[in-house]
C-alpha cells in the first residue's frame, strides 16, 4: 500500500444466535438496537474522517447479513460520503447461509461490495447442530451457488479440530467448496475458550474435540489437498487462488494503516493502536483506548506478523529498530534444521513447521 492508503474494517457485533464456540464481542439484539448502534457507527465515521484514501474494505462481525439492504447502504452510504474510496478496492462482507437471499445479493452487489466471506465452518449435518450454527449443509452448499451468480470472489470458513472431523472428512468439504467456485478458504483451528457453551460441553464429557495431534493431522492433509488442486498457503490459516488472496488481511500483516469502526474495533494509524470500547455504553460515550508500540513491541510485531506469512520478515526493517535477528540464539539451529528459510534479506518460515510457530517466534523475540 502507499503511504497514503488505508484499510477500512465495520463491525457489526449482531447475531441471530451465539454460537458454541464463539469468543467475539457479537449477542443478539432487538430492532431497536440495531437501529441506535447503525446511527452511532455512522456518526463515528463522520468523526474520524481523514483524507487517506481506502484500499480495502471489510465488514466483519458478528453477522453482517443479519442486517437488512437497507441498513447495509446506511453504513456504506455514509463511508463514501466521508472517504474517498479506489474503484478497485476490495469490499468484502461476512455472511452465514441462513441469512443470505437474492435480495441481499443485489443490494450488496449495487454497493460496489465485491468479496464474501461465508462462515461454513462444517460440511456434516450433526457437527452443524452441535456446534450451534443455524445451516445445514443442504443450505450452505445452496447458497455460495446462489452467491456465485452475483460474486466471483467468494471465501469459506472452515474449522479444523471439531469432534469426529478428519483430515479425509475436511478434504471432502474443500472438494465440494472448489466444485462451486470458491475461490479462498480459511481454515481456524478450533479453540476452546473459557466463556463458551463448547467449553462447558467439553469439560462435562458432553463433546470431544481432536487432540493437537489429531488436529495437525487433520490441518496439514487438508493443507496439502488445497495447495494439490491450485491454492497457495499464503498465510498460515489461510488458502487463496493466485490473485484470490485477502488484500485487507494481507494489510494487516504487513502492519498497513487501518481504521476500524464499532464496537471493539481496533485501528492503526501513524504508529499509533487505538481500541473502541467493548461495551455500547461506553462505545456511546466515544470512549477509545490508545496504545504507542514500544521499540521491542513493534520489533516483535514484525517477526510474528512475517512469519505467519509467505511475504516472510524483512531482515533490514527490524535491523532499523536495532535488532539483528541473525544473532538470536536460535537462528542457525533453526536454519540448519529447515525450520527457516533465509533468501538475501528475507527470513521465511518453513510451512512444514507452520504447527510449532507460537513456540518459534517466541524464541526469535529473545
Amino acid at each position: 500500500m502507499k503511504n497514503k492508503d488505508i484499510s477500512i474494517y465495520i463491525h457489526i457485533p449482531f447475531c441471530e444466535q451465539k454460537c458454541n464456540y464463539c469468543a467475539f464481542n457479537s449477542f443478539c439484539a432487538s430492532d431497536e438496537i440495531k437501529e441506535k448502534y447503525i446511527n452511532l457507527l455512522c456518526d463515528e465515521i463522520r468523526r474520524r474522517k481523514c483524507d487517506k484514501v481506502v484500499r480495502t474494505i471489510y465488514i466483519g462481525g458478528g453477522t453482517p447479513s443479519v442486517l437488512t439492504g437497507e441498513q447495509i447502504k446506511k453504513i456504506v452510504g455514509t463511508l463514501f460520503e466521508n472517504f474517498d474510496v479506489y474503484e478497485d478496492a476490495e469490499f468484502t462482507i461476512e455472511a452465514n447461509p441462513n441469512s443470505i437471499t437474492e435480495q441481499l445479493l443485489q443490494t450488496w452487489k449495487s454497493l460496489r461490495i465485491n468479496r464474501l466471506s461465508i462462515g461454513v465452518q462444517s460440511l456434516n449435518d450433526k457437527t452443524l447442530k452441535k456446534i450451534g450454527r443455524l445451516h445445514n449443509k443442504k443450505m450452505a452448499l445452496e447458497k455460495i451457488k446462489l452467491a456465485r451468480k452475483y460474486f466471483d470472489n467468494v471465501s469459506a470458513d472452515l474449522i479444523v479440530g471439531l469432534e469426529n472431523e478428519s483430515g479425509k472428512d475436511l478434504c471432502g468439504y474443500a472438494k465440494q467448496l472448489l466444485a462451486l467456485g470458491v475461490k479462498h478458504i480459511s481454515c481456524y483451528l478450533l479453540e476452546v475458550y473459557e466463556n463458551t457453551k463448547i467449553f462447558q460441553m467439553t469439560k462435562e464429557g458432553k463433546y470431544k474435540p481432536l487432540d493437537d495431534d489429531q488436529t495437525i493431522q487433520a490441518f496439514n492433509k487438508l493443507s496439502n489437498y488445497l495447495c494439490d488442486n491450485g491454492m497457495e498457503r499464503y498465510e498460515i490459516s489461510n488458502f487463496a487462488f493466485p490473485g484470490y488472496e485477502s488484500r485487507h488481511n494481507l494489510n494487516y500483516w504487513a502492519r498497513g494503516e487501518y481504521l476500524g469502526f464499532g464496537l471493539s474495533a481496533h485501528s492503526f494509524v501513524g504508529g499509533k493502536r487505538f481500541k473502541n470500547s467493548e461495551s455500547l455504553k461506553d462505545y456511546e460515550l466515544g470512549k477509545i483506548e490508545e496504545e504507542i508500540l514500544t521499540n521491542q513491541e513493534q520489533i516483535e510485531e514484525i517477526i510474528m506478523l512475517g512469519l505467519r506469512c509467505n511475504s516472510g520478515v524483512d531482515l533490514l526493517e527490524v535491523k532499523k529498530l536495532g535488532y539483528d535477528l541473525t544473532k538470536n540464539s536460535y537462528f542457525d539451529e533453526y536454519i540448519a534444521k529447515g525450520i527457516l528459510m533465509q533468501n538475501g534479506e528475507k527470513v521465511f518460515l518453513n510451512p512444514i513447521f507452520y504447527h510449532i510457530s507460537n513456540t518459534v517466534i517466541a524464541n526469535l523475540f529473545q
